[in-house]
This record gives structure tokens, sequence and C-alpha cells, in this order.
């Protein structure tokens, strides 16, 4: 039964049993199905970009792979569009022999790199992306992005924390009294 021709199954009989051989080969691929399930995915179809190396070792072929991939989602602090590179190498034994505890084994002279790079790509997702390291996030009373409206910074503020605090003084004087009393009328 022959499998179904997977993109990600790569051909090693060329390297198979001659230890010291090597072969490297650089695929382009799609994904197959969305990878990962955060603030930060690569979408069905997105290119993934393989660079692979095969090396013939005496248990099975040792494979290395880095992937190049574009991660897309949110910004977590502004909730903006965000593309975002996800680069990520592994390397993984494929075992000529089953029987033993390897997780991997070359199939009909092929090894099937999908699994590994589905789990490499999805733990190298960020959990919180930001569109910049020093996105300021939203205004709380506006919901405006920050970054957009600066007026809303001021300059001589420059730390976007401070931003949110800029807001209380004007409203000290009548505000304060009344927000400490309320607490005790329960």
């Amino acid at each position: 039964m022959a499998h179904h021709e997977s993109p990600f199954r790569v051909n090693v009989r060329d390297v198979m049993h001659r230890p010291g051989e090597m072969r490297e080969l650089e695929l382009d691929v799609l994904a197959p199905a969305q990878l990962g399930e955060g603030m930060a995915v690569v979408r069905e179809g997105s290119e993934l970009a393989l660079d692979v190396r095969l090396e013939s070792v005496h248990e099975g072929v040792l494979v290395t792979v880095e992937v190049d991939a574009t991660a897309e989602g949110e910004c977590s602090r502004c909730l903006t569009d965000i593309a975002l590179p996800v680069e990520v190498e592994f390397q993984e034994l494929f075992a000529y022999h089953s029987g033993e505890a390897f997780e991997y084994e070359v199939q009909d002279d092929h090894v099937d790199l999908e699994p590994l790079i589905r789990d490499a790509v999805v733990l190298a997702l960020p959990f919180q992306p930001v569109c910049r390291p020093d996105c300021p996030g939203l205004d709380p009373v506006t919901g405006q992005r920050l970054a957009d409206s600066p007026g809303l910074v001021r300059a001589e503020e420059g730390d976007p924390r401070w931003a949110a605090l800029a807001g209380f003084e004007a409203s000290e004087d009548q505000g304060a009294a009344a927000a400490d009393a309320e607490p005790e009328r329960d």
C-alpha cells in the first residue's frame, strides 16, 4: 500500500545504510492545517520554508530541520493584526528497526517530518504576541491604540505606563473624597 504523497514525507533511500553520507535539501510546503490555537497561529495553507539535512548514522537517519514560517494574529496589547516570523530548528533520529524505543522510524524509505514540524512550530508560537516590544496598548478610557494617538501620551512623560495616570490628576479634587467614602456605605 502506497502512502498518500505528503510533501512532508522525504525519500531517504540514497543515504540509508551508508553511514557518513549526508544530503541537504530545501522544501517549500504549505501548512496542511492551522498550527496553534492561541493569539498567533500559522494559518492553513501558509508557506513553510524547510531547510533539511539528512545524515546517515548506524541506527538510522539523523534529520535536522530549520523551519521558517509566518504566524498571523493579534497583538495581545492593542489587538491590531500582526504577522510574526517564526523560526525554529529541531533534530530527530529516524531509526531503521522497529521494536526498539525509538519514537520515529524510517518507513518505506521515507521519513515523515509533519508531526515534528507541527510540534516545533506550535511550541515556538508566542503566547502573548505583540506588534512591537514597547507597544503601549489601548487607552483605558477611549479604547484607542495609544501608538496611533501620541497626543494621549504627553511628551514630557515619555513612558506610556504613566499615560493612564495622566487622566486622574484633573479629577483628583472632586473625585478623591467621594471615592474614599464609597466602600463604607455597604
